[in-house]
């Protein structure tokens, strides 16, 4: 596929009181889980996004720094799109250790020129498991410049743009969005 790929790991990790990216799911890490699963699709470059670089981070992975002051994945999002060599840019977010090569290629597939694929599911956006088109970087810097840091507002404003089309998680794929967000979700995976 050609397309660049970012692992989105900068979350503070509040309610789960360490870092996400090492908590072991199924005896793997989880940056392992998701970074084996991005490589599946052989991306044209693949970056991890974070506050600091992670020592786990493989040398065939790109750092890219959230810009401080850190807004949250808005600010990952707008530093990988600002490096990417492709037309397209897939996110992937460190938590969602279920989500599957084929719904993410199925997600690919609905990619066209300058326009990008962002699940919904229960009429709300998935925007850490989405597909963004290059384009796109001025208006995730603009929402950088404002005082709205939400995906959930620039996904929609894109969304209505008509740079970003809406496809809705199926019953059968809800499974793939689900997060991992306290301890006990580690134990019920």
């Amino acid at each position: 596929m050609n397309i660049s790929a970012v692992l989105l790991a900068g979350g503070e990790s509040r309610r789960m009181g360490k870092d996400k990216a090492t908590l072991l799911f199924h005896e793997k890490p989880l940056w392992q889980i998701q970074l084996d699963l991005l490589r599946k699709l052989e991306p044209a470059e693949m970056f991890v996004s974070a506050r600091s670089d992670p020592s786990w981070r493989p040398d065939d992975v790109q750092f890219v720094a959230d810009d401080p002051p850190s807004r949250g994945p808005l600010s990952g999002l707008a530093a990988s799109l600002d490096r990417i060599r492709t037309s397209y840019l897939l996110a992937l977010a460190i938590d969602m250790p279920l989500m599957s090569e084929t719904y993410l290629r199925f997600l690919f597939s609905y990619r066209e020129p300058g326009r990008g694929v962002l699940p919904l599911l229960d009429n709300r956006a998935e925007p850490l498991a989405a597909i963004y088109p290059q384009e796109v970087n001025i208006d995730f810097h603009s929402a950088l410049a404002g005082s709205d840091f939400s995906l959930q507002t620039l996904t929609s404003r894109l969304i209505n743009s008509g740079r970003l089309r809406t496809i809705v998680v199926s019953d059968e794929a809800r499974e793939f969005f689900v997060n991992v967000n306290q301890p006990a979700d580690v134990q019920s995976g």
